[in-house]
């Protein structure tokens, strides 16, 4: 029976190395670059007055689509392993991004969506070459993790917040709706994160995790290189963005 457990996490982890080997030449980023769009974006734009629910849900939407927010948090907790040291990392990382999402959108602070979206994808990379050793291999030292979690939660609260400017959101109960919206980022979030802890729980058991710890990790690094690379190449073609 646990013969047959690993082979089936050894299949399915083969599986993601086959996914990145296509990612690599095919033009997958744009979806990796989430935003928002079709009938939930013209909610937003055309939207007047405060609609709490409606934004709890289209937060809560982006989050557990936000493939990039997701990368990074499952490398954030990929070698956690007591309860209490996931809790506060991810509470670092939602005060980060919390901050900036609200006083983004309410403080009408613009950050130009292509850099930003560069640095959510380096904060990816940074993740997974933590994860693989690469700063102490590399360099000697281990940066303080705690610091770039809620650095990089900064970040993407600023990459949420670009996805809503764009929109031009109605001024008429933004306050409320912004609320909303970031209380539903961090429903999502946490909705998201109990399926990854809960997936890490059972893979940890098996034999698998540490033939394909860095082999996953390898992945996340790749897809954040990727992610960071495309975000650039938009910068410099369209600097006027």
């Amino acid at each position: 029976m646990e013969r047959t457990g690993v082979d089936r996490t050894s299949i399915f982890l083969m599986g993601l190395l086959v996914l990145a080997a296509i990612l690599l030449s095919a033009d997958w980023t744009p979806a990796f670059a989430h935003g928002i769009g079709g009938k939930d974006a013209d909610f937003v734009a055309n939207n007047t007055g405060p609609q709490f629910f409606s934004f709890f849900y289209l937060g809560a939407k982006h989050m557990v689509t936000g493939t990039d927010h997701l990368l990074f948090i499952f490398g954030i907790i990929f070698f956690l392993y007591r309860l209490r040291h996931v809790a506060l990392y991810v509470t670092l990382f939602s005060i980060g991004h919390s901050l900036t999402l609200l006083t983004g959108v309410l403080g009408e602070i613009y950050v130009n969506p292509y850099l930003v979206d560069a640095i959510i994808g380096l904060s990816v990379v940074y993740k997974a070459f933590d994860n693989l050793g690469g700063f102490k291999t590399t360099f000697g030292f281990e940066p303080n993790i705690k610091i770039a979690v809620l650095g990089f939660g900064l970040a993407h609260g600023f990459g949420l917040a670009t996805k809503l400017q764009a929109l031009d959101p109605s001024r008429d109960g933004l306050i409320t709706n912004m609320v909303a919206f970031n209380v539903g980022v961090e429903v999502g979030q946490l909705l998201v994160l109990s399926f990854i802890l809960a997936f890490m729980l059972w893979w940890r058991q098996t034999r698998s995790f540490g033939h394909y710890a860095v082999a996953a990790n390898v992945v996340i690094l790749t897809a954040g290189v990727l992610l960071t690379e495309y975000q650039l190449a938009g910068y410099f073609l369209q600097p006027g963005v």
